[in-house]
């Protein structure tokens, strides 16, 4: 459900009200597609960010751990490339071991794991460089593979009368700064401000006006999916591959009506 966003912070953060939880099927997946065409939005960038340490997983790369026998990072790709007319992948080391993704590989620029606003600055810089006009990008993290399917027309929606903001993703009234909606044009004032020491997501949005997005959640079968579900540690890639598997196992049938939100 969509609707118009209003004040909701004292920092002059705006907040879309909450949707209603969506029942996921094969047949929504679709229409999905076909509302947002081959091609997703022509001037959004998709930015996967995989440069973090992955501490709670013992080290190495995360988004390569198999996950309902797919690498992690894979089902991820599978949700956000429909929605955008480029991906690009944020990785720092050997850019080779993500060679059978076939995607641009872009190394943070500020020295030392600043974060995951780093990875926002690479993504933005190479959108400015190789994304054809692209005047936005949005990026996701690499570990959270029941992202909306909608993420990216419902953040252009909620900032479409301020194209110079900043819109974030929430879910159960909680943000999730990673998963933004970014204007290209804000590039250097974040070097700037990384510059600065500045570290925190939340600390560099509140400079700007920032819309966040409430999104539902989803039903599979008989589980309630949070769509920025996030594996962190074994147990929750587990957890993902049996999410997954009952995806999967639902029949290609019209979603029933929406359920309202606990």
């Amino acid at each position: 459900m969509r609707g118009r966003t209003r004040p909701d912070r004292p920092d002059g953060t705006r907040v879309e009200p909450r949707g209603e939880m969506q029942v996921e099927t094969m047949e929504t997946a679709s229409a999905s597609r076909r509302d947002l065409g081959a091609n997703g939005r022509p001037d959004v960038i998709g930015v996967l960010l995989a440069g973090g340490l992955a501490r709670r997983m013992g080290g190495g790369d995360k988004c390569l751990r198999q996950v309902a026998g797919r690498p992690l990072l894979e089902h991820v790709i599978a949700r956000l490339r429909p929605q955008v007319a480029r991906l690009v992948l944020n990785a720092n080391g050997d850019p080779a071991r993500f060679a059978p993704f076939a995607l641009p590989v872009v190394a943070d620029s500020v020295a030392g794991f600043a974060g995951p606003l780093a990875g926002v600055l690479a993504g933005l810089r190479w959108a400015g460089r190789h994304g054809s006009g692209a005047s936005r990008i949005v990026t996701v993290p690499t570990d959270a593979p029941f992202l909306p399917r909608d993420l990216v027309a419902r953040l252009v929606h909620a900032v479409a009368d301020a194209p110079g903001a900043i819109a974030l993703a929430a879910s159960r009234g909680r943000t999730h700064p990673v998963c933004g909606l970014w204007p290209v044009a804000l590039a250097d004032d974040l070097e700037a401000a990384l510059e600065e020491g500045v570290r925190k997501v939340l600390d560099w949005t509140g400079r700007h006006e920032t819309h966040v997005v409430d999104f539902p959640l989803i039903r599979a079968g008989g589980s309630t999916i949070d769509p920025f579900f996030n594996a962190n540690r074994p147990e929750e890639l587990d957890e993902a591959g049996r999410l997954i598997a009952q995806l999967e196992a639902m029949p290609s049938v019209a979603a029933s009506p929406p359920v309202e939100a606990p």
